[in-house]
């Protein structure tokens, strides 16, 4: 056995790679039956009639050792080991995915019920917890390396191709305005097809290199491997189709919408053209959340060997291996059953949020998470990602850009594009169209034939559609195939339903002219009174004069009692019995003289009362409030002067404010101008009416006392009401 038999026992499944398809194509709402594939409730509520897939094929590789640039690996004369670059540590993990979607369809089987077919061929391996500085150290060969001691710990690989027929049904579950809830499962039968594994169990590599005799150069190693097939491929080569190896799996999921619009779809009011809005999108926020690939495979004819390799080999024996089984089977103690194996499929957890941002543009983040631990034997699953994807969709076409943490191969870019019943698209192909170190690649194409729903044609929006219209341009019945009732006279109503069909009259009174037979230009259909003329105002009758006063009822404030014209046909009073009728009382419930239009005169005794009740209303020293000690005092005084005013309805006072002459003389004008704007607003707020008021300030100008004395200064001080005649 050459050199590299070491190198090619670590790296065997090396170019192993990942179970996610169709990445940043999947959720578009026009993916179709591929969207089954990740979340089986995504296909209820479709935007499709059926869709059918033709064909369909994904790939997809990630590793965390090597890094390249894809550009140059095609070009003549590339060297792998000198243009790669690696990032060996202790753990190192590669994984592989391959997905042919044959065959398949999807189609509505009711309104709220969906059911999908597909078939598919899926091959998907991985490489977990592989030691990349021994690969480093060995990759040339144990002869060309030197001496090392590494831990190879529990080294993990596993790969498995197997062919599914799945039948998905997905329902809507609830939907009550704005909340949407839809849920699905998918049943597989699963076919297996080829499954192998290696699987390390705490092993530790020393190589010691005899720089003189380079085949005595020996390697002493600790631990367990165990490697297992479908079938024992040691005793024959050939693959041997197995049909009993199968099993079953499923898949379920979950889509929430958040359609802030429902009013805007409400199938009550949809016309037949709308086809119940089933051509439209009516989310603004998508939620969906699936478990997929639950199950197994169980392989009934496969073999599996576990090789104690502890003890030391030298170069020499490694050198002379024919094959890598006859090495092992030479040098370490095995453990062989055949009893079959059970093999998981890459269960995972998906989860994604999809934001209709605006019109056909969408923002979508999804991510998955691998359920299958990295250190089952004969276990293998997804690399855990999260991908961002701002897209724009229409029926026929989408562009989509997906940009993907994945775990493994790190921050990849990828385009894709949807026109018509053709797709293509990679979650990597732009990171990897620059980058010099590239850790993954993918890509998916496909081409099916999508049948959507759609709103129907209805152009003269008549609610017959366009290809069951016999007249497509013009209005008209269903009764009638969409064409308008032939209307003779022009009137609106239908020759079928007109009496009378060549004169217009209203619907009414059946296509027919109404008569006026009172003559009073009102027809009979509206006239109250259609034997007797009347105003139209009237509905057609007279309009009566109950109390015979010449004011007709409809003009008469008093229809039951006599009165004049002038008092709107009701008699004049005089209320406070003053002499002085209402109508010509200024004051009609106060009693006053005839020379005053029926007010009280305001007397000098009123007036003194006023100037008493006033000059006992106290400011704060130098300034426009109230005197906070003698509040209580003042709000009587002004109650009792409110009680006087309001005996005078028609008398208009003013509110005069005077100060001494200390201080500035601008400043003692507008303190006075202040407080008598004070006293007039407080009296407005106890109800008197403010057209019988006004204020004015005097400053010092008009003093009653002397100001050379404080008790002078005391007097001049002072707020006064004046009377100044009635409101005019």
């Amino acid at each position: 056995m050459k050199k590299t038999l070491l190198f090619l026992l670590l790296f065997t499944f090396t170019l192993s790679a990942t179970a996610q398809s169709y990445m940043g194509y999947f959720h578009d709402n026009y993916a179709g039956v591929q969207s089954v594939l990740f979340n089986p409730a995504s296909i209820a509520d479709s935007r499709f009639k059926t869709d059918i897939n033709l064909f369909s094929i994904s790939g997809a590789v990630q590793n965390d050792l090597y890094g390249v640039k894809l550009t140059d690996v095609y070009k003549d004369g590339y060297d792998f080991d000198a243009q790669s670059k690696m990032y060996a540590k202790n753990s190192n993990n590669a994984l592989l995915n391959f997905d042919i979607m044959g065959p398949s369809f999807m189609f509505n089987i009711a309104p709220k019920h969906t059911i999908a077919v597909f078939t598919r061929a899926r091959s998907v391996s991985s490489l977990r917890n592989i030691n990349g500085g021994l690969i480093d150290q060995i990759k040339d060969g144990l002869d060309e390396a030197s001496d090392f001691n590494f831990n190879a710990g529990n080294a993990n690989g596993a790969s498995n191709t197997w062919a599914e027929v799945g039948i998905s049904y997905a329902a809507v579950l609830y939907q009550k305005d704005q909340h949407f809830l839809k849920g699905g499962l998918t049943a597989k039968y699963l076919q297996g097809g080829v499954n192998g594994y290696i699987h390390g169990n705490n092993v530790q590599l020393k190589y010691n290199e005899n720089r003189i005799n380079p085949e005595r150069g020996t390697l002493e190693s600790t631990g367990q491997i165990t490697i297992g097939t479908s079938q024992d491929f040691e005793a024959n080569e050939d693959y041997k189709f197995d049909s009993g190896s199968r099993g079953v799996g499923f898949d379920l999921g979950f889509v929430y919408e958040w359609r802030p619009e429902y009013e805007k779809y409400d199938i009550t009011k949809a016309t037949r053209a709308d086809n119940n809005f089933r051509d439209l999108n009516k989310y603004k926020i998508r939620f969906g959340l699936s478990l997929t690939d639950i199950g197994s495979i169980n392989y009934r004819n496969a073999r599996q060997d576990t090789y104690n390799v502890n003890g030391t080999i030298t170069q020499e024996m490694i050198n002379d291996a024919d094959d890598f089984y006859k090495f092992l089977d030479q040098n370490y103690q095995k453990t062989t059953t055949t009893s079959g194996t059970k093999t998981n499929l890459p269960t995972a957890l998906h989860a994604d949020v999809d934001w209709n941002i605006h019109n056909k543009f969408y923002l979508n983040l999804n991510g998955d998470i691998n359920m299958i631990s990295a250190n089952k034997i004969n276990g293998y699953g997804v690399a855990d990602r999260i991908t961002l994807t701002p897209r724009y969709e229409r029926r026929w076409f989408s562009f989509y850009v997906p940009m993907t943490y994945m775990q493994y191969s790190g921050m990849q870019v990828g385009s894709g594009l949807r026109v018509g019943a053709f797709f293509v698209g990679s979650g990597s192909v732009l990171s990897n169209f620059v980058s010099k170190e590239s850790k993954g690649a993918d890509f998916h194409l496909g081409m099916k034939i999508p049948v959507y729903e759609k709103k129907f044609k209805d152009r003269d929006e008549d609610g017959v559609i366009d290809k069951e219209d016999a007249c497509k341009k013009v209005a008209g019945p269903a009764e009638n195939n969409g064409c308008p009732w032939p209307d003779s006279d022009g009137d609106g109503v239908f020759d079928k339903d007109d009496a009378c069909q060549a004169i217009a009259g209203p619907k009414e009174n059946k296509g027919c002219p109404w008569k006026d037979s009172d003559g009073d230009t009102l027809l009979d259909n509206v006239d109250a009174c259609p034997a007797i003329a009347g105003p139209v105002e009237n509905k057609g009758c007279p309009w009566p004069d109950t109390d015979g006063d010449g004011v007709l009822d409809k003009d008469d404030a008093c229809p039951n009692v006599a009165g004049s014209v002038e008092n709107k046909g009701c008699p004049d009073l005089d209320a406070d019995k003053d002499g002085v009728l209402d109508k010509d009382d200024d004051c009609p419930l106060v009693f006053g003289p005839k020379d005053n239009r029926g007010c009280p005169k305001v007397t000098k005794e009123t007036l003194a009362q006023l100037k008493v009740e006033a000059k006992s209303i106290f400011f704060t020293s130098g300034k426009a409030s109230l005197n906070d000690a003698r509040k209580g005092e003042t709000s009587g005084r002004l109650d009792a002067i409110k009680e006087i005013l309001k005996n005078y309805p028609n008398a208009k006072f003013a509110i005069n404010g005077h100060t001494d002459n200390v201080g500035n003389a601008k400043a003692n004008q507008k303190l006075s101008e202040a407080r008598a704007k004070v006293i007039m607003d407080l009296l407005i707020e106890k109800g008197v009416n403010p057209a019988n008021l006004t204020s004015q300030g005097f400053g010092a100008s008009k003093p009653i006392k002397s100001n050379k004395t404080a008790s002078g200064r005391a007097e001049n001080r002072r707020t006064e009401i004046v009377y100044l005649g009635n409101v005019l």
